[in-house]
């Protein structure tokens, strides 16, 4: 299968909206109410669950060989799979057998993350860029097994115009995260209309208190601001200092989404109108979750978010 037609079939796989499966960093919930949530966000409507990784405590693609058939048709994707945690050529291994037993099914998500996750296996984190393109580059390298022939999209997790550029060279599209909606139109434009865009947009998915939702939404914008990468991306986006230094009130609404399921949809909304084919609501890493209690807000916001086209 070729790159467009892996592209093609993925858009309509995933949907306009997915939601990351909210499981806490901190801990792993048994795989029995794993399962159980990744049903209720099918029945709930979402096409699409994503999951993370951080390195250790669990394998999203074993986690993944869980959950998709405790789900109907329901697509995952890895958001993403961590380049530390295994070898080039065995996530692809794992990948296509994956998408063999259940075709149309799998986004592979892959990123360096942080130098600490490298420390963790004993590697040098190095220039993620390098990583990356050696990754990508031996995904496809001979094994002694071949893996099976099965497509898949895959698409780098990328928030950088150097990143983003190398998974528009060998890779089906990129997973942005945390970012505003102008920046999603970068991107686009960046990748042209053949990649894959799917962005992981920060979400408070508790509606019940707006004062709450609106506080917490302007910590987490404001942890985001405190990385100079970050605010430095931001500015380049055309906000001013004053509104980075204070964590002005449409700054916050433009990185996080918050408030009303209405307001949280239009939030989506404007990525898709940028030009994501994919907005995933993602709980950001700051706020506490409970798996549970994370499901049953993200039904709560099924009738509202998943109304965007």
């Amino acid at each position: 299968m070729s790159e467009s037609q892996r592209v093609d079939a993925a858009r309509p796989s995933l949907g306009a909206v997915g939601a990351y499966l909210p499981v806490p960093f901190a801990s792993m919930p048994p795989v029995d109410l794993q399962r159980e949530a990744a049903g209720r966000l099918e029945r709930a409507g979402y096409r699409t669950a994503w999951v993370n990784e951080t390195v250790g405590g669990k394998d999203p693609l074993v986690q993944l060989a869980l959950l998709l058939p405790a789900t109907e048709g329901m697509t995952f994707g890895t958001g993403i799979a961590n380049v530390w945690a295994r070898a080039p050529q065995a996530a692809h291994a794992a990948a296509a057998m994956l998408a063999q037993a259940y075709p149309g099914r799998l986004v592979l998500g892959l990123g360096v993350g942080y130098p600490q996750q490298a420390a963790l296996v004993g590697r040098e984190y190095g220039s993620p860029l390098a990583v990356m393109r050696d990754y990508l580059e031996r995904m496809a390298a001979p094994t002694m097994t071949p893996a099976p022939d099965a497509p898949y999209a895959r698409i780098v997790a990328a928030n950088g115009p150097k990143m983003i550029a190398l998974a528009a060279e060998l890779a089906d599209g990129v997973l942005p995260a945390g970012l505003p909606p102008a920046f999603t139109a970068q991107v686009r434009e960046l990748l042209g209309p053949d990649k894959l865009l799917v962005v992981a947009l920060s979400v408070i998915t508790d509606t019940a208190d707006p004062g709450t939702a609106r506080a917490t939404a302007r910590s987490v914008a404001a942890a985001s601001l405190s990385r100079p990468w970050f605010a430095a991306t931001i500015a380049r986006l055309g906000y001013s200092g004053e509104q980075i230094e204070a964590v002005g009130d449409d700054l916050v609404n433009d990185l996080v989404a918050h408030g009303s399921p209405e307001a949280i949809a239009a939030a989506v909304s404007a990525h898709r109108a940028a030009g994501a084919d994919h907005v995933i609501l993602m709980s950001p890493g700051t706020v506490a979750l409970d798996l549970a209690a994370g499901v049953g807000h993200l039904e709560r916001l099924a009738p509202a978010v998943l109304q965007v086209g």
